[in-house]
């Protein structure tokens, strides 16, 4: 893995400066990571690939700003993704073509995967402390899934365990990753209720 990040990194300063080739080098070296990136959090093949083409656009503008020594490339550039396919699922109704060039409205699905939910999370800090309430293990594997990207194979590889056994890690750590962000949004919701209450008895108060 470290061995494949080093020529992305020298491939992004080369873009900072311009560098078409080096451009056309990274895409190569990375698109198919990110398209499925992308598919895995829209489940659509169309809108990822519209999301793709609009975040090399914004990699290629923003190489310059990369900084090494705080992420790993694919990583920065996974983010990018990912940010981008979550501002698309924000939208309350998207338009799409059905198969005779017809606008329809297509909702996004009430039901999204596990690792979906992950990526749709807002609250950064609930996240951050749910990931550190799972096993090593499955927090290891589940951050390398959402912030590099990988898949349960490159996963398997990358942590020299049978595919069967990332694959229960990511499962159970996920299940528990759903469960503990609902928690979370529970807590935060009756929290909002009552400071909403408190207010609103302090404005009959006033009055």
């Amino acid at each position: 893995m470290a061995g494949a990040e080093g020529p992305l990194a020298t491939l992004l300063a080369a873009c900072g400066r311009g560098d078409r080739q080096a451009f056309s080098h990274l895409y190569q070296s990375s698109s198919a990571k990110l398209f499925g990136v992308a598919l895995r959090i829209l489940r659509r093949e169309d809108w990822a690939e519209d999301v793709l083409q609009d975040c090399y656009v914004s990699i290629w503008n923003h190489a310059q700003d990369y900084h090494p020594g705080l992420s790993a490339p694919m990583t920065w550039m996974t983010s990018i993704v990912r940010n981008r396919c979550l501002d698309l699922l924000r939208k309350p109704r998207l338009e799409v073509s059905d198969g005779d060039g017809e606008m329809i409205d297509q909702a996004i699905s009430d039901n999204p995967e596990p690792l979906t939910e992950l990526e749709r999370s807002k609250d950064a800090q609930a996240l951050a402390r749910c990931l550190q309430a799972l096993e090593a293990k499955q927090r290891q594997a589940i951050a390398l899934a959402f912030y590099d990207g990988l898949s349960h194979s490159e996963l398997a590889s990358h942590l020299r365990q049978p595919l069967g056994t990332v694959k229960t890690w990511v499962r159970r750590g996920l299940l528990r990753l759903k469960a503990c962000l609902a928690e979370a949004a529970r807590a935060a919701r009756t929290a909002h209720a009552r400071t909403t209450a408190t207010h609103t008895q302090t404005d009959v108060r006033d009055r």
